[in-house]
């Protein structure tokens, strides 16, 4: 079997049995091809000495994108391995480049509070603008869900659930997760509602499709300037990371927020948990035992129990 035909047979498993997305599709035939231009006679063949040297040759590129190199040809050797065409998977012997998670970029609940009140304030009085209603609608769903801003534009008008009470949201993978929805969404949700046009088929339609993920930047972007905020330091992104962050401080489950966010890993979760440390800190400084104890010169004696024999 060649090497284009076990990877396309690798592809069409991972598509058909574990729902990959398509851009993880694309990337790894890119990585796939790419090694099996590299690696001296077949991919399909190759043993640990020979992707050791191919490794070896990826020590220019990024560690994130050496690892994902790494983690295409460990699945594919696994399939190879699964399927009966190898005895092995050589790609198990190789060492994983070592990655550090860049950390979040977030929004201060400052900026937060700036970006809604202008929001809020142009989409104020009985006939506000519908863009503004929409941009307040937008938002909510941001910073009040924390979609990922493909998510949000990608809504069809039938994604509200539950009498309103939850979005349901078409996520990486193509996996459905109900994501609910705030008072203050629906409240928005209720005034953007009536300006749609009858048999619309996106809850934020734009020309024959929806708005684009472009076009959300550049209106959360103009929003900022009119909050006298720093354009460059806003992003549905950087919102979806203040979502996150601000439940978290406010003591939300990490396996709730991990529903709420769509992530399969629960690793990917806990990057979040980084802000706490300094809220760690002072709940320890605040309610530990010790924090009320006088333990410093003149305290009160304590009666200490003398070591068993």
């Amino acid at each position: 079997m060649s090497d284009g035909a076990a990877i396309d047979r690798f592809l069409e498993m991972m598509a058909a049995e574990r729902g990959a997305a398509r851009n993880t599709l694309v990337a790894y035939r890119r990585d796939l091809e790419q090694a099996a231009e590299l690696v001296p006679g077949r991919l399909t063949d190759a043993d640990v000495a020979a992707l050791r040297k191919l490794m070896a040759g990826y020590q220019s590129l990024a560690a994130s994108s050496a690892a994902r190199k790494l983690s295409a040809l460990r699945q594919f050797f696994a399939f190879l391995l699964d399927e009966g065409d190898r005895a092995d998977n050589p790609a198990l012997d190789i060492a994983r480049p070592t990655t550090r998670r860049p950390l979040p970029r977030i929004l201060t609940h400052e900026h937060v509070g700036r970006l809604f009140g202008q929001a809020e304030d142009e989409a104020h009085g009985e006939a506000p603008p519908a863009a503004a209603v929409r941009m307040l609608l937008l938002l909510e769903l941001l910073y009040g869900s924390g979609l990922r801003a493909s998510e949000l534009v990608s809504l069809p008008r039938r994604a509200i659930a539950g009498e309103r009470e939850y979005l349901i949201v078409r996520g990486k993978g193509d996996k459905e997760r109900l994501v609910p929805l705030s008072d203050r969404a629906r409240g928005a949700l209720d005034r953007w509602l009536p300006l749609l046009a009858d048999g619309a088929l996106w809850l934020f339609p734009s020309g024959k499709s929806h708005v684009s993920r472009v076009r959300l930047f550049q209106m959360l972007r103009d929003l900022a300037g009119r909050a006298g905020i720093d354009p460059a330091a806003v992003s549905p992104h950087v919102l979806r990371h203040a979502f996150a962050t601000h439940l978290l401080e406010g003591g939300a489950d990490l396996r709730a927020l991990q529903l709420m966010l769509g992530h399969a890993d629960i690793a990917t979760t806990e990057i979040y948990t980084h802000v706490d440390s300094r809220r760690l800190v002072e709940l320890v400084n605040r309610r530990h035992p010790l924090a009320t104890m006088d333990v410093g010169p003149g305290s009160a004696d304590v009666d200490v129990a003398a070591p068993s024999a």
